[in-house]
């Protein structure tokens, strides 16, 4: 016997060993060296069992178990598969009588899928495709094999597409596969209009179909919502027509163009024969579509409901000068989750002291003066941008060409007021613009004439704070006009002194931002009285301001500094309510003043334009 103790363990001097690296395999199967010796690794060792195994197996030494699908029968090693499947292992080593049989018969098992799966078992290798990968996730999950159920999981959803993704869903759920569902469902909320034109959405059942369109992470405009159910219930209209009234439900109606509600929904003739749908459209034309907003007393807070989750808020600045040279026709889009600027389509013209609003998920740009081959005319056109399209188109022109005005909206108006005319004179005068019936129309004038007063829309009430006469003097006013009553009245205020400045609803209040002032005031419709908020670093005027989220923004501008000079403004700040506190968002992409500073919703995938 030989002995490898203190003497007999040194038999292979340093000198004498063969050399380690003139064999790479043995270097693969050693482990590290340790004081009480050396952990050996054969790496290969169970895959070279396994193919041992399955030839044994397929030359049927030693097997002692047919397992059967039909007269289909495959010879194998109780002990391999009870060693790899909880299934086989209850099966094989408790007293069921297949413990014993020497034949297994399987069923709900194809022959196909079950040699699948017995070639998985003594190789570790599956070939997954289009045509084996249900039966063979179903074999799976039967069987106990969830490693192979997940690799059939992975190649259906990387199959996955808007014309297949409903029928996924379903299909993950009589599987009770979690991954595919998810994934399954992302497809289809994330590509709706694809979806909606597919096959599979009008096999849904009713529960099915309103849970879809219901989900709040739906990328989909509302009007499109709406066309997507009435496919579906005219795809097999007797039995379905009985669910129009829930399914309308899932429609959030004041997303809803006014104009397509009026001229698709309300008309529509199967809706007209429903007596509750009728009710329901009638309840939301009276509370989101006009003008006075009165409160059904039976009326659910269906109106209060926020856009989908998949609708992001975008700060959008349009026109403006920049750096300091002429009129710019550039339009640029901040996104908050990516804190980058990128350009989109510009502005057809070039104007001057133009004003913009968003109503309907687009960019209204009226007036202003357009400066075109070394001349300028003072315009009474308007243009409209949609951010889906990445595109301008001319809108029905103001009754009044005007410049240095101000402009808001409400509901499916816009209000254009006041402003410079054809002859530098002050204009009084303001109009309204229907979106429904694509008309202007003139309303009251406004009690004092202004210029470049800060306008905000509260309760059906339009309020314009200060601004400067015809000798730019400040105008210490609030002048209020009521929507529904087309009347103004005027109150003398001490407060307000702001000129240049723009104004916002941040939550209750409205807000006055600067204007030859550092000073924020926070107006309370309510109580008529004002809080001053945190000052802004600088005194700013001729800056753009919004609201995104709970936020205030405020872009560039002119500022004046200490010694009374003006500069133009980069900046890019932040104004939290909660906090009563100031943050820099960076810098714009140049300085910038007399913009339009507008936040436009809109679905992602909408926006991205390069």
């Amino acid at each position: 016997m030989v002995s490898l103790g203190a003497r007999g363990g040194n038999f292979l001097g340093k000198q004498d060993r063969p050399g380690i690296s003139g064999c790479h395999h043995t270097k693969a199967r050693m482990g590290e060296e340790s004081p009480d010796g050396l952990l050996f690794k054969d790496h290969n060792f169970s895959s070279d069992l396994l193919r041992q195994l399955n030839g044994l197996r397929q030359n049927r030494i030693l097997t002692d178990v047919c397992i059967c699908a039909g007269s289909w029968e495959v010879p194998c090693h109780r002990n391999v598969l009870a060693s790899s499947s909880p299934y086989f292992r209850a099966m094989f080593c408790s007293n069921f009588r297949e413990s014993s049989e020497a034949k297994v018969q399987l069923k709900g098992i194809s022959w196909m899928a079950l040699e699948q799966v017995v070639t998985y078992v003594y190789t570790g290798e599956a070939h997954v495709t289009a045509g084996n990968v249900l039966p063979l996730m179903e074999a799976a999950s039967m069987l106990q094999y969830p490693r192979l159920f997940e690799a059939c999981s992975s190649y259906l959803q990387s199959q996955l597409a808007p014309s297949n993704c409903l029928g996924m869903i379903r299909l993950s759920e009589i599987l009770s596969c979690e991954a595919l569902k998810k994934k399954a469902q992302e497809v289809a909320l994330t590509c709706f209009p694809e979806v909606a034109a597919s096959a599979d959405l009008k096999e849904l059942c009713a529960l099915e179909l309103r849970d879809y369109l219901g989900d709040d992470r739906l990328c989909g405009e509302e009007e499109k919502v709406f066309e997507a159910l009435m496919a579906w219930v005219r795809h097999d209209l007797q039995a379905r027509k009985r669910y129009l009234q829930e399914l309308l439900q899932q429609v959030r109606l004041q997303y809803v163009h006014p104009a397509f509600f009026h001229h698709f929904m309300a008309s529509d003739a199967l809706l007209q024969s429903s007596p509750a749908c009728q009710a329901f459209l009638e309840a939301a034309r009276r509370q989101v579509f006009s003008l006075c907003g009165t409160s059904a007393p039976d009326c659910r807070p269906l109106w209060h409901i926020p856009p989908r989750s998949s609708y992001q808020d975008f700060l959008i600045l349009v026109g403006g000068r920049k750096d300091n040279q002429q009129t710019t026709r550039d339009v640029l889009l901040y996104s908050a989750q990516t804190g980058e600027w990128q350009s989109l389509a510009q502005l057809p013209t070039r104007l001057y002291k133009a004003s913009a609003v968003t109503l309907h998920r687009s960019i209204y740009v009226l007036g202003g003066m357009a400066v075109s081959a070394g001349r300028s005319l003072v315009s009474h056109n308007v243009y409209i941008f949609s951010l889906k399209l990445n595109q301008w188109r001319l809108g029905e022109p103001m009754l009044t060409a005007r410049y240095s005005h101000r402009s808001t909206a409400y509901k499916n108006f816009i209000f254009s007021i006041g402003g410079l005319g054809g002859g530098q004179e002050l204009l009084g005068s303001m109009e309204r613009y229907d979106s429904v019936c694509n008309i202007w129309e003139s309303m009251a004038s406004m009690p004092v004439a202004v210029l470049h007063p800060a306008v905000a829309v509260k309760d059906q009430r339009l309020y314009l704070f200060g601004g400067e006469d015809i000798m730019q003097n400040p105008v210490r006013l609030i002048q209020v006009y009521h929507i529904a009553r087309n009347t103004w009245f005027k109150m003398e205020t001490r407060v307000v002194k702001n000129v240049c400045g723009p104004a916002v609803l941040l939550g209750e209040r409205i807000v006055i931002v600067g204007g030859y002032t550092r000073r924020i005031l926070a107006y309370d419709p309510q109580s008529n009285k004002f809080v001053k908020c945190a000052d802004m670093k600088d005194r700013r005027m001729h800056h753009g301001a919004t609201v995104m989220g709970d936020k205030l923004y405020v872009t560039g501008g002119r500022r004046l500094t200490t010694d009374c000079s003006i500069e133009d403004s980069a900046s890019f700040d932040c104004y939290d309510p909660e906090t009563d506190t100031w943050t820099s968002q960076g810098q714009l992409p140049h300085t910038l003043f007399d913009h339009a500073c507008l936040t436009l919703q809109c679905i992602p995938y909408m926006s991205t334009h390069s």
